[in-house]
């Protein structure tokens, strides 16, 4: 949130992915009220960004949420999915509980909610330059994260002085197959710059990719099991069912489209949500995880304490529904998919920025990440201040 003498702005605000009690509890409470806010500036749909924002409405805020025109659309698609997958989650969920004697858990938010949201978008191009008050400007610049994403450029006059914020949000890579590369970033005195992936580089080439994508779908022939994809749900999930669309029309699949379309044994299922933390994903994970035939992909972050973030890491028992399941499924990570840049890629936009920043924020990411991250780019400009903000945390610009 950026606090400006008589105005609060709020870039972004997402729901927590998290273990199901502690992320339910830290959603429930926004850390600030909402009535006091005066407006956000959402960056794209995905919910970690975008989930929350119901909440705010729900609570009292009243104010113009501005954002790109697709990601308007994309967003009421994903609140009002957010909104009913809650619904059949907990319903799932307090059914238990009630049996054990446990009060019931409520959704964040109903459909309803997130239509007196949507109500108040205010949606804008690329590049033009919106004044939300007399001192206070905003623009948003292609990310190439998914669709109508963005990084956030804010102009702020205070007692005369004239300060640039960018929010690079989350940034995605380039030379991909559906969207354009990231726009190079402006200059700006102060930047917010995630750091999910410093400490990776991703397997770029497409080629590559698809291949390992085939070895899937021949393993899946082979053995007659299933292939569970748990998707962010906009994003690399049309990346790679483009990918699965061209070996069938190459004839490179390892059955014919009619076969597919009748088989009952061997299949691909792609499902959200992408962190393995509700949706359908769950339900399919519960049924396949134990058969060793089966394989798991994961095609992006895996948030610490998520469900997903265990079975990377190769737990042998995980959660599902709060019921402890032995994993003998097969886990494969494709980092080829993820829609976040990797280290190069962050390096090369804090090099791109001239005049670059005085001060660096650095979010979206571990701590382990965002400190390797900041070594890396003091190596090459030592003058920039490095902070890596905690929940609640309040910094000067």
């Amino acid at each position: 949130m950026l606090e400006i003498p008589g105005f609060r702005l709020l870039l972004d605000c997402g729901l927590f992915q998290g273990s199901r009690d502690e992320a339910h509890r830290q959603n429930r409470d926004v850390g600030f009220d909402p009535k006091s806010l005066s407006a956000v500036l959402l960056s794209h749909a995905h919910v970690d960004h975008s989930g929350a924002l119901p909440v705010l409405q729900k609570h009292g805020f009243s104010g113009k949420t501005y954002l790109t025109r697709a990601t308007a659309d994309l967003t009421e698609l994903m609140l009002e999915d957010s909104a009913r997958v809650q619904v059949g989650d907990f319903g799932y969920v307090n059914k238990k509980e009630q049996r054990n004697g446990r009060a019931c858990v409520r959704p964040l938010y109903d459909t309803d909610d997130v239509r007196k949201l949507v109500r108040r978008f205010e949606g804008t191009r690329y590049g033009d330059m919106l004044k939300i008050t007399p001192r206070v400007t905003a623009s948003f610049h292609d990310a190439s994260h998914i669709l109508g994403s963005a990084a956030i450029r804010v102009k702020y006059t205070v007692r005369g002085n004239r300060t640039t914020v960018l929010f690079s949000s989350d940034l995605g890579l380039s030379n991909m197959t559906i969207l354009r590369d990231p726009e190079p970033p402006h200059p700006c005195d102060v930047l917010i710059l995630e750091s999910t992936y410093d400490d990776r580089l991703h397997e770029a080439d497409g080629e590559i990719m698809k291949q390992k994508t085939l070895d899937l779908l021949t393993h899946a022939k082979t053995h007659k099991s299933k292939i569970i994809v748990p998707a962010f749900a906009v994003g690399r999930t049309q990346e790679l069912v483009m990918w699965i669309k061209e070996l069938v029309g190459e004839g490179s699949s390892p059955e014919d489209r009619k076969r597919l379309n009748s088989m009952k044994g061997p299949c691909v299922i792609i499902s959200a949500s992408g962190m393995c933390e509700g949706g359908r994903v769950v339900h399919h994970l519960k049924h396949a995880i134990q058969d060793e035939a089966n394989v798991i992909v994961f095609v992006g972050f895996q948030a610490e304490h998520t469900l997903g973030r265990k079975l990377v890491e190769g737990w042998d028992v995980v959660p599902i529904f709060g019921v402890p399941t032995p994993r003998r499924a097969q886990i494969v990570k494709l980092n080829g998919l993820s829609a976040h840049a990797d280290r190069q890629d962050l390096l090369a936009y804090v090099r791109a920025i001239r005049p670059g920043p005085s001060k660096i924020f650095l979010v979206h990411g571990e701590e382990k990440q965002a400190l390797s991250l900041a070594a890396a780019i003091q190596a090459e400009q030592s003058k920039i201040e490095f902070t890596v903000p905690h929940v609640g945390s309040s910094h000067e610009v």
